[in-house]
């Protein structure tokens, strides 16, 4: 069994969780003894069982591939529908049937629904996520699947929390509006709260970040913005010594950071969506996606009763993970 892994977007483009969740897909699958790579459009001569596409693919493309006898998987984040209410995404679905009675199929071919017709299995994140999918696209039950993201081991050392944690929040998260690193920043001024950030923007001018800069640079005792930490040993210490691990995004599919921080032992407060409170229940503390006043005030309450919460629930390790995907590829 040979694994191509494919993805439509150039990680020197856009960095982040995607990027992290491909990479750490392909090594905890060599770990298991998988022969994976990742597909090289141009070779004409590579070979494989089982294209694994990380995003919605052009339904032709799955055609080629069942032509060729090569089986199809499909992980689509669904960061953005997985964000809204039940309601909505019944409201979405059915805007969506009736486009597709009145529109020409040459034009509904741009929303590529028929992937999830065609594909031979779909793997989401969360059990949200799943009902996501059966709401909106209505693929075969027996092909959708829950594999959530891993964690590495380095994240899971000295599993018992700190007697005494740190001063700081932490916050690991690309720079970029949807992530509210900015809006956090601000709350922790006004709450009085400091605040640890780490990431990287899409880019050294997006005004988002130079805004973000400037924060740090007029309340630095407060906003500590540090750019990104790529060695794992290092992060998993960093969030093991902080207070709190905080992620405010307005959207997410399964934040990998907040992940990283509940293996860690670190307390977590999230934006109150549906896959944070599918993922982490009762072990983790919320907050609406508010003004900044609102956000400050929960901000301060969170940092005030951080030694007195529980620890989050544990994630998979990515060799559990890659356990499941094993076992749906051979099913296929």
């Amino acid at each position: 069994m040979k694994i191509l892994i494919d993805h439509p977007l150039p990680f020197l483009l856009a960095h982040g969780g995607l990027q992290t969740q491909i990479e750490r897909t392909k090594a905890a699958l060599e770990g298991a003894g998988v022969e994976v790579e990742y597909l090289r459009w141009w070779d004409d001569s590579q070979k494989g069982g089982i294209i694994h596409f990380f995003g919605r693919p052009n339904p032709s493309h799955i055609d080629f591939a069942h032509a060729k006898g090569i089986k199809y998987v499909m992980s689509e984040l669904l960061t953005g529908q997985g964000s809204r209410t039940g309601s909505q995404l019944k409201i979405q679905a059915g805007i969506e049937h009736i486009l597709s009675k009145c529109i020409p199929a040459i034009f509904l071919a741009n929303f590529r629904w028929d992937a999830y017709k065609k594909a031979d299995a779909f793997i989401v994140l969360t059990e949200w996520e799943a009902e996501v999918t059966r709401i909106l696209f209505k693929p075969d039950k027996k092909k959708l699947h829950v594999v959530p993201n891993g964690v590495e081991e380095e994240f899971f050392l000295n599993p018992e929390p700190l007697k005494q944690r740190g001063d700081e929040l932490i916050c690991t998260a690309t720079i970029t509006e949807r992530k509210r690193v900015l809006e956090l920043a601000s709350a922790a001024v006004l709450a009085g709260v400091p605040v640890r950030i780490l990431g990287k923007p899409y880019g050294e001018d997006d005004p988002y970040y130079r805004r973000l800069l400037d924060l740090a640079s007029k309340s630095p005792e407060l906003v500590r913005y540090g750019g990104g930490v790529s060695n794992r040993s290092e992060l998993a210490q960093i969030y093991r010594s902080a207070r709190g691990f905080v992620l405010l995004s307005t959207m997410e599919s399964l934040s990998l950071s907040a992940l990283e921080a509940a293996a860690s032992g670190c307390p977590l407060f999230l934006s109150d969506l549906p896959w944070a409170r599918c993922t982490f229940g009762e072990s983790a503390t919320y907050c609406p996606v508010a003004e900044t006043r609102i956000t400050a005030q929960a901000l301060r309450a969170f940092y005030d009763q951080a030694d007195l919460l529980p620890k989050p629930a544990l994630p998979c390790r990515w060799s559990e993970v890659a356990t499941q995907l094993v076992t749906i590829y051979r099913s296929l």
